[in-house]
């Protein structure tokens, strides 16, 4: 006969308790039943475990085996709530890449909103550009990828989140800010551009012949709206970047375009199974990202 789990657990309550009947009612268990448990471990080990019948003073061997039995029970315990934990999502750790834009106002709303639910786990999140995202996506360094997905998503389970509009970025000073509703592709025909790997991803003739035409190029916001505040130039962002950047100094004006618009995606692999930590913060992702896009979000 091998050692069950219960019988250390059985065993352990009555010599805690010193007797039966405390032992039996602590378990959920009949006397008679707790009194069989013992008598089946006390025969597997071939000594007895208590003095006398009465349970209330242990042999030398019972002393060993109840500090045995508790030290694996606290484990084996522990062990079943870490994997029901991880099971309910409660307790897990899930790593979350996404574009800067989405990473500075879409990210903290979920967070303050669900933060309750995600008090156990370990949420490692990271912000880089698109291309980064699905290299890191494919590597299986991250669990959830919120990007542009581009013509890369091999291998990769996508699903659309959300769209934003492209628009023009300039100085308060610029001709261009003194004016309010969409800019043309006509009206930036003559304007100095700084490009960036955004604004090169719109396909419309116009935008490529205007980017063909560009001599600066930068990827890093920070650098773009920069060099934009410092009137070297305007640039062509979507509207969420720019909120991200908390740039009130500077003027967005729409595109007129409605076709310019970036599509970020909610990325997985396609091959790996989703932890429940994982599944949860997505579900949650998406319901922010619904809800924002209905306008029921400030």
């Amino acid at each position: 006969m091998a050692l069950k789990i219960e019988m250390l657990r059985g065993f352990a309550a009555v010599a805690r308790s010193g007797n039966l009947s405390d032992a039996a009612e602590r378990l959920g268990r009949t006397p008679s039943a707790v009194s069989m448990m013992l008598k089946q471990l006390e025969t597997h080990l071939g000594e007895p475990l208590f003095e006398t019948d009465r349970k209330n003073k242990l042999t030398a061997l019972g002393s060993f085996v109840l500090e045995q039995a508790e030290r694996e029970l606290q484990q084996f315990d522990n062990t079943v709530k870490a994997i029901e934990g991880h099971a309910k999502a409660t307790h897990g750790h899930v790593r979350i890449a996404t574009v800067p834009s989405v990473a500075g106002t879409i990210i903290p709303r979920i967070f303050s909103r669900y933060i309750n639910e995600f008090k156990k786990l370990d949420i490692e999140l990271r912000d880089m550009d698109s291309s980064s995202i699905l290299h890191e996506l494919s590597r299986n360094r991250v669990d959830i990828g919120i990007a542009t997905l581009g013509d890369n998503g091999v291998g990769l389970q996508s699903e659309p989140l959300l769209s934003d509009r492209f628009g023009v970025i300039c100085a308060p000073t610029h001709p261009l800010a003194q004016e309010a509703g969409p800019v043309s592709w006509a009206e930036l025909a003559g304007e100095r551009l700084i490009a960036n790997s955004l604004s090169a991803g719109i396909r419309a003739e116009p935008s490529r012949e205007l980017h063909a035409r560009a001599l600066l190029s930068a990827h890093n916001l920070t650098s773009i709206l920069a060099m934009v505040h410092a009137e070297i130039g305007v640039t062509i962002l979507p509207e969420m970047a720019v909120r991200a950047s908390y740039s009130p100094n500077l003027t967005f004006r729409p595109l007129a375009d409605t076709q310019a618009k970036r599509t970020i995606h909610l990325l997985r692999r396609a091959d790996s199974t989703m932890s429940p930590a994982a599944r949860l913060l997505e579900d949650r992702i998406r319901e922010c990202t619904h809800e924002m896009a209905l306008g029921e979000l400030s």
